[in-house]
């Protein structure tokens, strides 16, 4: 949400930000219902006065005994009354129209995000480990000899239709370990604090973080009402939702393992084989609150966290700022991590990691006392993939693929699969 007494003080630089996004200008439609619904609140002020005045007069005009002027200001206060509440009604009106439309309009990025129309224009600023060679044509993940009969796409659109897959045996082990594995990294090495959350939330919690209402049709509601969560970023960040908190207790970091679940509504045709995109996936998600002047080394900080995991398990990745174009509604900066995947002969994306500066705390009241004891300010939020475990299994698949159809499996996961480093083309682990 963005603050209108920014937008009062230097509209030009509202509708830059805008036009850096390709957006209409809009600080004139804004200022205009803004002042209209400052004049009704001043109306109501006003007319409340006038009540108030006549109302004093009354008893003194009852002590006189002057009957006239008694019935007179009776009348006074009861049309007072009722311009008060039109007056307070019309405003109430005039402020949710104004609401609504500052909920539409995306964040202000940030002065080094890249101009740009769309993922073409990103920006790579980080690339790390060598892509493998294989010596013989590179199977997509689906394909692997050692993986396909645990990869059931076929049972999955059975029960449950198109962009669903059922995982078993050895990989549905594979893809529990790589959960396990980020959680206990964050958790045991990064300092964030581990979190069961819900994935199912109110309509409170998905427009504090800025879900509602753009995206609505991208995401699942059930019949009465609640949603299921796209990313735990929407429980984790609205923790703190209509709190005060102290300097003292940022920053918060949090991080949860959860089921996700997206309509993908306008990707049709797109990524439609194997698991890439799926309306039911599960993340490791991290998110931070932070003290505004931190909240720039905090999005550095996590998106170390998140590289490293791909650094461990040996997938070669890329890092990318995005532009302005492929830039999410509500981020001011975004970062995406994109895993080599020889299948498909090039990087994707497996996790974003976004600052939101205060534009999500403004929309939930998240606000802070500075240790100084000034005037509570508004927090910043962040949040970031770390990482999304099916990608993440498909870069694990396909980067350890052999010609015979097993799965060289990294050393990090050993761990948690009994010590076994291997996916035999039989599908078993060794």
């Amino acid at each position: 949400m963005h603050d209108i007494r920014a937008i009062r003080e230097n509209p030009e630089a509202f509708d830059a930000a805008l036009a850096r996004r390709s957006e209409a200008a809009m600080s004139s439609a804004i200022l205009a219902l803004d002042e209209a619904r400052r004049g009704k609140i001043a109306a109501a002020e006003n007319a409340q006065a006038e009540q108030n005045r006549a109302s004093k007069e009354v008893g003194a005009a009852k002590a006189r005994g002057d009957d006239a002027e008694f019935e007179r200001l009776r009348a006074l206060v009861s049309a007072k009354k009722a311009e008060v509440a039109q007056m307070q009604a019309e405003a109430k009106e005039l402020d949710a129209e104004l609401t609504d439309m500052l909920a539409r309009i995306p964040n202000s990025p940030a002065e080094d995000v890249p101009q740009g129309a769309d993922e073409n224009d990103n920006v790579e600023v980080n690339r790390w480990g060598e892509k493998p060679e294989l010596g013989f044509a590179a199977k997509e993940h689906y394909e692997i000899k050692g993986v396909a009969a645990a990869m059931d796409f076929e049972t999955a659109a059975k029960t449950s239709g198109a962009r669903f897959v059922m995982l078993t045996g050895a990989v549905a082990r594979i893809h529990r370990a790589l959960a396990q594995f980020m959680l206990d990294t964050h958790v045991d090495e990064n300092g964030l604090t581990e979190v069961n959350s819900p994935v199912l939330v109110r309509d409170e919690a998905m427009y504090g973080t800025d879900k509602l209402p753009k995206f609505g049709d991208d995401s699942y509601q059930t019949t009465d009402g609640y949603w299921l969560v796209p990313t735990s970023e929407v429980p984790l960040t609205y923790t703190v939702a209509n709190e005060t908190l102290e300097a003292a207790e940022l920053p918060k970091r949090l991080t949860a393992h959860t089921l996700c679940f997206r309509s993908e509504a306008g990707s049709a045709g797109r990524d439609t084989a194997g698991m890439l995109r799926q309306h039911q996936f599960e993340k490791v998600e991290m998110v931070s609150i932070t003290l505004p002047e931190e909240s720039e080394a905090e999005q550095k900080r996590m998106l170390r966290c998140a590289e490293d995991i791909l650094e461990r398990l040996d997938i070669p990745y890329r890092t990318v700022i995005l532009c302005t174009g492929d830039m999410g509604f509500g981020a001011r900066r975004t970062y995406d991590i994109e895993a080599w995947l020889p299948g498909q002969d090039a990087y994707r994306e497996i996790s974003s990691v976004s600052t939101t500066g205060d534009f999500q705390a403004r929309r939930m009241n998240a606000r802070y006392r500075p240790a100084d004891g000034g005037k509570p300010r508004f927090l910043h939020t962040l949040n970031g993939s770390g990482l999304a475990v099916g990608r993440c299994l498909i870069a694990v698949l396909e980067n350890g693929q052999q010609e015979d159809g097993s799965v060289r499996l990294p050393g990090a996961l050993a761990p948690y699969l009994g010590g076994k480093t291997m996916l035999t083309a039989d599908g078993a682990l060794s």
